[in-house]
């Protein structure tokens, strides 16, 4: 069992509120991160329709065994189940602990916010970092191995082929997730737009452009977006608004939460292929995104990240708030450090005025040198501490 870095959270969490709710995409370790939370809890899991189907025959006497806790995995699949899980915290006055869980950040919240506002915590697990892997002396110090691999932790833990796994993975959301998020009558489209945005990653998302490539409307496409969102399959990376005096972009940038995915979506199988591929440099930069944003997650942090870019195209990969404060951080994925490098540094330094404000070029090489009270050059290794 790897060692999952939000356990601490998790538990902090769970002790303050008696319920905790943890998402995240499917397979990413939730189960097991609840039952290392509720040992010895009843572990209740509405994927089996059976279960499900007694559930909703009569929550209520359902729910009477486990009024000293349990897990319930997927529970968006029996959303009712919330509104007694209220009434029955309210007449003990011991809290749980229950850990809800669900792939569905969207149906999950919602519910939640309907029936046990203020008395859930929230978490968001997502697959296996690079520094979780590290410090559990997986992997081999290989970056291309990482990327490729991604961070599913049954790959990690079984030793499985990624392409013949996220195959399996890709096929089973298609064809069933998708059908109980939303009625999406076009599968073959819809498939079409999932290996289409593999293709947009790390660049500012066009709606309209992605509509008629699908041959779908706007509507869809966003409609669409949200049910990869929602399900953990990608996510946007907003812009940074700020008081420079240029026009903002204001349309988001389009990554993967997990890069196996994303290669396998791109037929990538091996790490050749990767290292020789026209768009490495996006899928590099999408590998440093969704670390950071893992490290974030399994520190409770659920926001601060951002890219910037204004009219005239001068642009900072992310842009990462710590203690209020902004970092600029370029994402190059060269093995050597060249001038040209720094461009984007150079400009965000020269327009910002916040003297607190730090620069980090992180790039695919191996060396890390301080250059100056403001600015870092990290490597790849280092957004283990990001």
């Amino acid at each position: 069992m790897i060692e999952r870095a939000i356990l601490r959270t998790a538990a902090k969490s769970l002790a303050q509120y008696g319920v905790l709710c943890i998402t995240g995409p499917r397979q990413s370790g939730k189960a097991s991160l609840s039952k290392r939370l509720c040992r010895n809890k009843p572990y209740i899991d509405f994927e089996n329709p059976a279960i499900q189907a007694q559930a909703l025959m009569n929550i209520e006497n359902f729910l009477r065994p486990y009024k000293q806790g349990a897990i319930l995995n997927e529970v968006q699949h029996v959303p009712d189940l919330l509104h007694y899980l209220q009434v029955l915290l309210n007449k003990g006055n011991k809290r749980g602990p229950f850990v809800l869980t669900g792939s569905n950040n969207f149906l999950l919240q919602e519910k939640i916010s309907q029936s046990l506002a203020g008395r859930a915590g929230y978490i968001s697990l997502l697959p296996l970092s690079y520094a979780e892997l590290k410090h559990n002396h997986r992997g081999e110090d290989n970056l291309l191995k990482y990327i490729l691999a991604g961070g599913y932790p049954e790959i990690w833990q079984e030793k499985l082929k990624p392409r013949i796994w996220m195959n399996r993975y890709i096929q089973t959301y298609v064809q069933r997730d998708v059908r109980l998020l939303k009625n999406i009558t076009n599968m073959a489209a819809f498939s079409r737009f999932l290996y289409l945005c593999a293709n947009y990653v790390g660049q500012i998302l066009n709606r309209d452009e992605l509509a008629r490539k699908v041959g779908v409307d706007t509507k869809t496409i966003l409609s669409w977006l949200d049910v990869l969102e929602n399900s953990y399959i990608i996510y946007l990376l907003k812009p940074w608004h700020n008081n420079l005096n240029k026009r903002i972009l204001k349309s988001p940038k389009l990554y993967f939460y997990d890069t196996g995915l994303l290669c396998s979506l791109l037929g990538i199988s091996t790490t050749i292929h990767l290292k020789k591929h026209q768009a490495y440099a996006a899928i590099f930069e999408n590998w440093i995104m969704s670390e950071v944003k893992k490290n974030n997650f399994n520190r409770g942090i659920q926001e601060g990240m951002y890219y910037f870019r204004d009219s005239a195209g001068n642009e900072i990969d992310l842009v990462y708030e710590r203690d209020g404060q902004p970092v600029a951080i370029e994402i190059k994925a060269n093995k050597k450090i060249t001038t040209d490098m720094f461009s984007g540094i150079k400009y965000w330094q020269k327009n910002n005025n916040n003297q607190y404000s730090q620069s980090i070029l992180l790039y695919g090489g191996n060396h890390t040198k301080i250059v100056d009270e403001k600015l870092s050059i990290l490597t790849w290794k280092d957004v283990a501490d990001i």
